[in-house]
């Protein structure tokens, strides 16, 4: 096979005047989709193929397929919030940490127990109506 330039152009896509045959490779189908008078035509299908049928019918609905306007009853939830540290007395404040006296002594003097003592031993309370919580 001679090699060509890269810089050549390509053949002409139009037969030559008196050219019989066509120059480049032709395509030929298969035997399968060949077809003669003796024989119809043979395709074969994959195995577990299912011809498509087409979209599936919509579920009829309060109107049948008929679509309904203004008819559709909304019901509306009521929403509840939960804040976080919400003074559970007058829903407004937030509840803070108070640590007493006695608790961070502890926690200074017998430091690593002490600790415990001092998260044991604190209030809460609300920053508005000023509740105290354990």
């Amino acid at each position: 096979m001679p090699k060509s330039d890269p810089y050549d152009p390509p053949p002409p896509y139009t037969p030559l005047i008196g050219d019989t045959q066509p120059s480049g490779p032709h395509y030929s189908a298969p035997d399968q989709y060949q077809t003669d008078d003796r024989n119809p035509p043979i395709v074969s299908q994959p195995p577990g193929y299912q011809p498509y049928s087409g979209p599936a019918p919509y579920p009829a609905g309060p109107c049948g397929n008929a679509p309904c306007y203004g008819s559709i009853r909304t019901v509306t939830v009521p929403q509840t919030i939960i804040i976080v540290n919400a003074c559970p007395a007058c829903r407004i404040g937030v509840l803070e940490d108070q640590y007493n006296a006695l608790g961070i002594l502890c926690a200074i003097l017998f430091f690593p127990i002490g600790i415990l003592c001092c998260l044991a031993t604190k209030t809460k309370k609300c920053s508005n109506c000023g509740a105290y919580f354990d």
